[in-house]
């Protein structure tokens, strides 16, 4: 059992329900605070939106790679559909005020200092950087517990993350993850909860979901998840 704020997570806890805005806001302050409206009235207890600063996070061949679901490059995407931070503070201070978690995921060691020197609770990792060990060394250092997303990732690399951590004495749960968008149902191995589960007995285990619809994510908290991120829109 760990805590984010005065929110206790855990096996003798109902699961954490995390809205995961991403950039479906299309960087309008406006639009997240819809969003997050619509997820309060839901039942969710979390938001978590994503920080990028852009020429931190990528070189310059990423405007080249077009993602299987989109017709522009991955740079371009998320060019046009960034929160600036002025206004990540704003819907951080708006989320709270609602008396909901607010989490982001920094994609660079800028990004994390910036959400760190804000306040952050909690520090989201995505599966993208779950094996970036030098970032996660860096974050580790702001003794802020860590939720960390498993995606793309095997046994062995996501033993040496958690190696970083648990040498930090930092709090952390690991999230199975299927990282297609959408995730298509037949193949979200959900088993892979059991697995992570008993590799890593110290580490809350909960699920990011990608796919379409919430059976997924209910059959994953049968499964003993107990934190769920949902990619949310409405």
């Amino acid at each position: 059992m760990f805590k984010i704020g005065r929110r206790s997570i855990g096996d003798k806890f109902k699961p954490l329900i995390v809205c995961e805005l991403g950039i479906n806001h299309r960087g309008s302050l406006k639009i997240a605070k819809e969003m997050v409206n619509t997820a309060y009235k839901a039942g969710a207890e979390a938001i978590k939106n994503q920080c990028h600063i852009l020429d931190e996070e990528m070189i310059g061949e990423a405007d080249k790679v077009k993602p299987t679901n989109a017709k522009k490059s991955i740079y371009k995407v998320i060019k046009e559909n960034l929160m600036n931070f002025r206004d990540e503070i704003k819907l951080k201070k708006y989320v709270e005020s609602k008396g909901m978690i607010y989490l982001s995921t920094p994609f660079s060691l800028k990004a994390a200092k910036k959400l760190n020197k804000i306040g952050i609770k909690a520090f989201k990792i995505g599966s993208g950087e779950c094996n970036n060990i030098p970032l996660l060394e860096k974050i580790v250092q702001f003794k802020k517990p860590i939720i960390l997303s498993t995606g793309m990732n095997d046994l062995d690399s996501i033993k040496k993350s958690v190696k970083v951590i648990e040498k930090s004495g930092v709090s952390y749960a690991l999230l199975h993850c299927k990282s297609e968008y959408p995730a298509d149902n037949k193949g979200l191995k959900l088993d892979f909860i059991n697995k992570l589960k008993k590799t890593f007995p110290k580490s809350i285990v909960g699920y990011s979901d990608h796919s379409v619809g919430i059976i997924p994510s209910i059959s994953a908290m049968a499964k003993g998840a107990c934190i769920l991120e949902k990619h949310f829109t409405d």
